[in-house]
């Protein structure tokens, strides 16, 4: 259930409301657990077998997008009735109602006695996140009258760009992000830049990497030294021992 309506408890907390209201329909609580039960315990596996079938799960897809489309704006909307100058709390609470899910996953996880920090979404943003964002800030700039566009016009504009890009997505199973260029030219303009640090760092980075060639030549003068040294020391060492040998011989003959 809170991975369910994440949205709609992430938005509530932020909001001041009841996190729990949610929950309070009880056609959407019933719907969710056949929806789970009929997913992970249907006999053989019929549900998923049948939802795992490519035209099926474009439909589907699509039906999910559209779904995102009205979460966005009734969070928009939301924020828009109590905060109507703030336009960071109506993009925070649109975010917020369209991908709850995925941000409130940390504390799910929580719940269910499991810990992975390194798939936080706020630190590695997934496509479903950013969309989502993207549409918080436009509809968010539709709402303040920024962004001189009709509502309906930026909700069936949107809608049909995340239908398509969604299918495309599955047709091709490519799990590559439309907006990885852009983001890597925004990337490269604005955080990274030439500066005297990064000089320091590139000469320091080289007197390191000299001393370090310089201190593993000389361990590995001394290494050899050592060894011929220890190799000088076993052939002395092998002459003494003939050398007495041939002395306790000539010795012995003598005697005789």
């Amino acid at each position: 259930m809170l991975f369910c309506f994440g949205g709609a408890v992430l938005s509530g907390i932020m909001l001041a409301e009841p996190p729990v209201a949610p929950l309070s329909n009880g056609t959407s609580v019933l719907l969710a657990t056949i929806v789970w039960y009929l997913v992970f315990y249907c006999p053989g596996d019929l549900l998923y077998c049948c939802t795992a079938l490519l035209p099926l799960r474009l439909v589907l897809s699509g039906m999910k997008e559209v779904t995102r489309t009205w979460k966005v704006l009734g969070g928009v909307s939301q924020a828009h009735v109590k905060y109507k100058d703030s336009l960071l709390v109506m993009i925070a609470i649109g975010w917020a109602r369209g991908a709850g899910g995925g941000l409130i996953s940390k504390f799910e996880q929580l719940v269910r006695g499991v810990w992975q920090p390194e798939t936080n979404e706020l630190l590695k943003m997934t496509y479903p996140t950013k969309i989502t964002l993207i549409g918080a800030v436009l509809f968010s700039l539709q709402h303040t009258q920024y962004l001189p566009v009709q509502k309906h016009h930026l909700m069936l504009i949107y809608t049909v760009f995340l239908v398509a890009n969604k299918s495309r997505m599955m047709l091709t199973g490519s799990s590559v992000s439309p907006f990885a260029p852009i983001e890597s030219i925004i990337y490269k303009a604005l955080f990274i830049g030439s500066s005297h640090y990064a000089a320091l760092t590139d000469d320091l980075q080289d007197s390191c990497t000299d001393q370090d060639a310089s201190a593993s030549s000389s361990n590995r003068g001394a290494v050899k030294k050592h060894t011929a040294a220890s190799q000088n020391n076993g052939k002395n060492k092998l002459l003494q021992a003939k050398d007495e040998g041939k002395a306790c011989t000539e010795s012995s003959k003598k005697s005789n």
